[in-house]
């Protein structure tokens, strides 16, 4: 039981095993099921994320032949790393050198090697990790280099801002680095706002302990802020930030409420804490859109900004149409954001506003070769349209077969086969690293004939040069959509870009809430839709089913596209997140805006690059369907409060 606790804390697995089946489940521990080796392949595979090594290592010996053995290793070994032998895991690390597998395992065991401080081996692992996509792991990393007497401060900076991805051993660092003095009070202040921003409040206090910060009074301010606004903000320095967390809790619910308690407390804090906590609510009222937020952000100058903060201080002054300010915020951005398409863009039309023509056209420059929603836009400023590119050469049989014979992508289409698509993409992926632009093309092509167009797709999208549309932007079941879409007088073009999105044409495909199918339609979305059209026979077991999940999928979009004026910018967001917030985001202009400036501004993330990928998709697929350069900014037009006459773009 020891092991596994520690292996539980390391990876964050929240394994309730309280309920009343428990004791049931347990009687069946050692029943003999008869089982298919895939379906016990699957139950392997579970048995080891649940840390059970007994039942894993049970399952993994009926599998002495099967098909992936080296996955049937792993599950098995996985569970023990805190009790197995070095030299086991060694081996399996030797027997499986090169192959994603044991990337994945060196990543199991680098964190288990970080938790116990062994870092003579954990260095000597590190160096021979190629993902190296682990938060945690790099918490570790530094956490060594600290142990042999390193300065890590700037690098824990950089690598210190998501607070979901940090595990046991981020505030681990954290706490380290302050214990030392490499870190100062600022920096710890960061961390813990940066987490009361995102995570639950065991994680803060987790990042707080590290200073000293009371747990009873950061819990309260997380959980029952109102409760720490109403006690004021105290005199010493960690009730301060502790009233400022909360000031930002306030402000989610109630803008209003916050800024008066502020303006109330403001002369109990210094010039920097008031900074901060106007950053704190100026946060909070960009996700509302609130008409103030301009003068919350300018009297929070100063104050030491999130990658978030500084990204919705920019999408302010981008929202009210103040260029200058959409400049100086994107300039004090960190270099990781400024390098992002996105900010390129805006700080290219920015300079363009205010007379900089020849720096716009070197920003834009910079992007324009990127099939991406700014990279399309990027293309239009330089008086472009988006076309079909010509196709790369024909490729040949044998280039598409040495495909076929990779072993990677055989183990990677077996576990796609039983949907466990993480560790099929994992696999997959990772066979493309080192292949020239023709060895992707022809591995796209292989997707397309084993029927994996999701992985043909984003196969195909790592082509910068030799560019496949056909690869890109496949239309499977056109039979049934071209039609559907023509009685219903819908964009053909638009409803595949939604699809490419939703679904990657996965037709099993079902999302973390419930949607399901090619067009990933919600169950209680299909029952209105289908009592709406009138659909005969309808029963929610037919809403996977190809034709009925596009005859559903098209009319609900008609439907919204409809009510909200003909906007595929609002009624994909609809489709997203439901229609009552495309209105409500619609009601809070002031006046007119481009669609890729109120895209830009839409308060939740997900949407916001949902809605950023369907049109950018849409335009392509226009391009290939009418045969003629596309415009991305025509079909975003404008975006304005109902009601509002628009005659043309600004």
């Amino acid at each position: 039981m020891k092991y596994k606790n520690k292996w539980l804390a390391i990876l964050m697995l929240a394994l309730a095993s309280a309920a009343p089946w428990a004791q049931a489940a347990h009687a069946r521990k050692n029943a003999v099921v008869a089982m298919t080796d895939d379906e016990t392949f699957v139950a392997l595979r579970e048995a080891s994320r649940d840390d059970d090594a007994d039942k894993a290592e049970r399952l993994a010996a009926r599998l002495g032949s099967y098909a992936i053995p080296s996955y049937v290793e792993y599950y098995r070994l996985r569970p023990q790393l805190f009790d197995v032998p070095a030299s086991e895991i060694r081996d399996f690390l030797t027997r499986y050198d090169g192959s994603a597998i044991a990337d994945r395992l060196r990543n199991d065991w680098l964190l288990v090697l970080g938790f116990s401080q062994d870092w003579k081996n954990f260095d000597e692992q590190y160096a021979q990790f190629v993902q190296n996509d682990d938060r945690q792991v790099k918490c570790y990393a530094l956490l060594s280099q600290v142990a042999k007497g390193q300065n890590v401060a700037p690098a824990a900076r950089q690598l210190l801002t998501a607070p979901k991805e940090y595990g046991e051993a981020c505030p681990a660092l954290i706490k380290t680095l302050m214990q030392n003095g490499q870190f100062n009070q600022d920096d710890l202040d960061m961390q813990v706002r940066l987490a009361a921003e995102s995570v639950p409040s065991n994680v803060v206090r987790r990042i707080a302990a590290a200073g000293g910060t009371p747990d009873e009074l950061l819990e309260k301010a997380v959980d029952k802020p109102a409760y720490v606004l109403k006690r004021g903000a105290g005199k010493t320095h960690e009730r301060r930030q502790v009233f400022i967390i909360a000031l930002g809790r306030v402000a989610k619910a109630d803008v209003d409420t916050a800024v008066d308690a502020l303006n109330e407390a403001a002369k109990h804090l210094n010039a920097g804490e008031q900074a901060q906590a106007w950053a704190e609510i100026a946060l909070a009222a960009s996700f509302k859109l609130d008409p103030e937020v301009l003068d919350y952000w300018h009297k929070s100058e100063g104050a030491a900004l999130s990658l978030n903060e500084h990204q919705w201080k920019a999408r302010s002054a981008l929202r009210a149409g103040d260029w200058q300010a959409v400049a100086r915020n994107i300039d004090a951005m960190p270099e990781k954001l400024r390098s992002d398409p996105t900010w390129i863009y805006w700080l290219g039309r920015a300079e363009k506003a205010t007379g900089r023509e020849a720096e716009a056209q070197q920003q834009f420059l910079s992007i324009a070769n990127q099939t991406s929603f700014y990279g399309q836009l990027a293309w239009e400023e330089l008086g472009r349209k988006i076309a079909v590119p010509p196709r790369p050469q024909p490729l040949s049989e044998a280039e598409i077969a040495s495909m076929a014979d990779n072993a990677g992508f055989r183990r990677a289409l077996k576990l796609l086969d039983l949907n466990l698509r993480l560790e099929g993409y994992r696999e997959w992926n990772w066979e493309l690293r080192n292949m020239s632009e023709r060895q992707q093309l022809a591995a796209a092509e292989f997707a397309r004939r084993s029927n994996v167009l999701d992985r043909m797709v984003s196969t195909s999208e790592h082509t910068r040069n030799e560019i496949d549309f056909s690869q890109r932007y496949p239309t499977p079941y056109d039979e049934l959509v071209h039609p559907a879409t023509g009685n219903l007088g819908l964009d053909r073009a638009w409803v595949y870009g939604l699809v490419r999105q939703e679904s990657r044409f996965i037709l099993n495909a079902r999302s973390y809430v419930g949607a399901q199918g090619f067009m990933q339609i919600m169950p209680g979305t299909a029952k209105y839709v289908a009592r709406k059209i009138g659909m005969e026979g309808y029963s929610a077991g037919k809403a996977g089913e190809i034709d009925t999940n596009i005859a559903l999928g098209t009319n609900y979009l008609n439907l919204i596209l409809n009510d909200l004026d003909g906007s595929q910018v609002l009624a994909t967001a609809a489709y997203n997140a439901g229609p009552g917030r495309p209105r409500n985001w619609r009601a809070s202009l002031a006046g007119p805006v481009e669609g890729a400036i109120f895209t830009e501004s839409i308060p939740f993330n997900e949407t916001r690059e949902y809605v950023r990928n369907v049109l950018a998709n849409a335009t392509c697929y226009a391009a290939i369907f009418e045969n003629k350069p596309q415009s991305l900014k025509a079909r975003l037009g404008i975006i304005a409060p109902k009601g509002y006459v628009v005659n043309e773009l600004p």
